[in-house]
Formats: C-alpha cells, sequence, structure tokens
C-alpha cells in the first residue's frame, strides 16, 4: 500500500498520516488516538483483554451506600460534611432561607440555610452571585474570634446531594433543599435576638445598669470588627443574640465586608432603614463609621425598648435623616453623658463620629448606680419627666 510502514514487532504501523494497531493485546483498547480498522482487529486479543479487566473490577470492594451517598471531602479549610448536622425546628426565616436550630458533632447549633429559589427558577448568574456573597461571609466570619462576636463552626457550599439529617422532616430522614443550596454553622444562643429581649421590656423598660451592659457588649464586638478591618454594615438589634447570661454577640455577616482602603469602594445601599448612615441612604462612599451610627441608634433603642421613626414612610424617614438632620427623639429622663454618646455617634459627618474603641472607653466611664433608666409605660402616663425622685429603673 501507498505511503505504508510498519513495525511486526510493535504491531503498529502506518498508513499515510494514520497509525493502525494490529495486535499487541491490550496496547489496541488503550491507544486513545488511533483509528483501528475493524478487518484487522483480533476479536480474540480483544475477549482476553475484556475478562482481566472484569476480573480486577470485581476484585474490588464495593463502596458502602453511605460511602457512595457522601458529598466529596471539604475543599476549604472552613467547610464542614452536611452529613454530620442533624437538623430540629425552624427558629427564623428570611428571604433566602431559614435558620434552624440543630446539632453537629453532639453541640447544639444554629445552621442558617440558605435556598436561593427552587432548582430552574434563577438565572445562573443570579445563583453565583448569591454564593458569592455567602463565600464572602463565611470568609470574613471563620477567622473571627472575640466574647462578642458569634462564634462560626463552617459551613457548605453545597453540592448536587446535599441533604442534611433532619429530626423534623423528610420521610427518610433528611432534609432535601435545591442543589444550589448552602448551609453555615455558628454556635446556638438561647436567649434569642435582642431586639425580641427589647420588644419583651417595651413597657416596663430596662434599668439604667443593664442598658450600658448590653450597649458595652455591642460596642466591644464592633470594636474588635474594626480592628480586624471589618466593617459589619448591617448593625441592627435584629442582628445581635443573647446567650443564657444576657450577653451579646453580633451576628449575622451576610453584608460583612473588609473595609476598601479606597471608601468610593464602599458605595451602594447596604443596610436596614431606620438604621442606615445618611452618607449611605444618600448613595455616598462610606467607611466603617456607618456602623458607629448604626450604633447610635441601637442605642437609643435599648434605652427607650422602642424603635424610632415608627410613623414615617421609608421615603419621608430617607429624605428627613439625610436632608434635615432627622434623629431620634431623646428622651428627657436620659442621662447626659449616655444622650451625648448617642448624638456623637449619629453625626451626620463620618469624620466627627467617634471610633468604636472611644465608645467602649465612653460607656465604660458612665456610673450607673443611681439609676437614670427610660421611665416604665406604667410609671408615668403622660410620659418621661426629670423633676422628680423617681430617676427609672
Amino acid at each position: 500500500m501507498e505511503g505504508s510502514s510498519g513495525n511486526p514487532e510493535t504491531g503498529v504501523r502506518t498508513e499515510g498520516n494514520v497509525k493502525v494497531t494490529t495486535g499487541g493485546g491490550d496496547s489496541a483498547l488503550h491507544k486513545k488516538n488511533s483509528m483501528v480498522r475493524a478487518d484487522l482487529v483480533n476479536l480474540a486479543d480483544v475477549d482476553a483483554a475484556l475478562e482481566r479487566h472484569l476480573n480486577r473490577a470485581q476484585s474490588k470492594p464495593a463502596p458502602s451506600a453511605e460511602q457512595a451517598a457522601d458529598p466529596p471531602g471539604p475543599a476549604e479549610e472552613w467547610e464542614i460534611n452536611p452529613r454530620e448536622i442533624t437538623l430540629k425546628n425552624i427558629i427564623a426565616r428570611g428571604t433566602f432561607g431559614t435558620v434552624h436550630k440543630g446539632v453537629y458533632k453532639g453541640q447544639d447549633v444554629a445552621v442558617k440555610l440558605l435556598e436561593w429559589g427552587e432548582e430552574n427558577t434563577m438565572k445562573k448568574s443570579e445563583v453565583q452571585y448569591y454564593r458569592n456573597q455567602f463565600r464572602q461571609e463565611v470568609a470574613v466570619w471563620h477567622k473571627l474570634d472575640h466574647p462578642n462576636v458569634t462564634k462560626f463552626i463552617g459551613a457548605s457550599m453545597g453540592n448536587s446531594d446535599l441533604r442534611i439529617p433532619s429530626a423534623v422532616d423528610g420521610d427518610d430522614g433528611f432534609h432535601h433543599v435545591p442543589n444550589n443550596a448552602c448551609c453555615v454553622v455558628v454556635e446556638y444562643l438561647a436567649g434569642g435576638t435582642l431586639k425580641d429581649y427589647l420588644i419583651r421590656n417595651r413597657r416596663k423598660k430596662l434599668s439604667y445598669k443593664v442598658v450600658v451592659e448590653l450597649a458595652l457588649d455591642v460596642s466591644r464586638g464592633l470594636a474588635y470588627l474594626h480592628s480586624q478591618k471589618i466593617a459589619h454594615r448591617d448593625v441592627k438589634t435584629e442582628n445581635m443574640l443573647l446567650d443564657k447570661q444576657r450577653r451579646v454577640k453580633i451576628a449575622d455577616f451576610g453584608v460583612a465586608r473588609v473595609e476598601a482602603s479606597n471608601p468610593k469602594d464602599m458605595t451602594g445601599d447596604t443596610g436596614t432603614p431606620g438604621y442606615m448612615a445618611p452618607e449611605i441612604l444618600d448613595g455616598k462612599p462610606y467607611n466603617k463609621k456607618c456602623d458607629v451610627y448604626s450604633f447610635g441608634i441601637c442605642l437609643w433603642e435599648v434605652y427607650c425598648c422602642d424603635m424610632p421613626y415608627m410613623t414615617l414612610s421609608f421615603a419621608d424617614m430617607t429624605s428627613a435623616v439625610v436632608h434635615q438632620n432627622l434623629r431620634p427623639e431623646m428622651p428627657k429622663c436620659c442621662p447626659n453623658g449616655l444622650a451625648d454618646i448617642m448624638r456623637k455617634c449619629w453625626d451626620a459627618n463620618p469624620e466627627k463620629r467617634p471610633q468604636m474603641s472611644d465608645v467602649v472607653r465612653m460607656l465604660e466611664a458612665l456610673d450607673t448606680s443611681k439609676g437614670g433608666g427610660m421611665i416604665p409605660d406604667g410609671a408615668q402616663p403622660h410620659g418621661c419627666f426629670c423633676f422628680g425622685k423617681y430617676k427609672g429603673p
């Protein structure tokens, strides 16, 4: 044949630019880039090679059902196997998922389970955006270590078989979620949110000593975050959790971000109306001082056990905060020292707001031995006044 050459020892010859295998047993099966002429294949050799392959496969132990069902091993230092979590009751619901009480390796935990819509109902680009946001949250959270910051335990980015053992749902004992779901596991805090605690005390209010203790917990946690170059960006009483000893821990780092070296890189509506600093509401660049502003609002809320701007719409509130310097109304019975801290924190000019480390020192200097808490609702029908002997709880 024209242009043909061959090597009888290897069983390979060349026809033009094509290599043809004429023998060699197993080698005929493994030449991925070869073209084989059917009329030259030795079927006896093929049968023998297939038999040897089957014998090798049968000699290997089959994987157990548990091994076959397990998701891939951890890809990040913070990633955990969701099969080691057992879900219990739901303790909170959000836009993109739920928070469950659960157990992980014998420890009570809170499991934040994010489900970004059912499969095929959200664009891949949208799913990827939320997954990136989640990864950012975990990247911030897993490195933190402070008594006033909720302890991070681990997370899972989800996979094609994310089934989490559940004690309350799933006929097969598992909680089934869409393939794109993710979960984060943190310490479980039995005291609930700070906001719920304030609501429970709305009528009787809190003693001045308790107000300052709660404020110190929050301020110390924020000062630590700021020392790590992290801006929380969504400081509010809903994102503060209480343990059994009423110690406050900062939670929910869904929008937390390592502070940009250029303030212009940190823009956009991030946070919750009512707590948002005017520079954010106005779409201007901001930095970690936005957390100081939000803390000032939280401090007023803790003292009053109430919410500011209850009668205003979001649009009216935003306009008034930005253009008319609207702030919560200061109770007359509020001690001057505490009122001064609030006003400094919510100053319209971010540069004039104190650092959170300075706020901690100002709160530590307050004298709570003589009372000064907000007047309980039932103690003064006409509101709070400061001319009598009663100085609040």
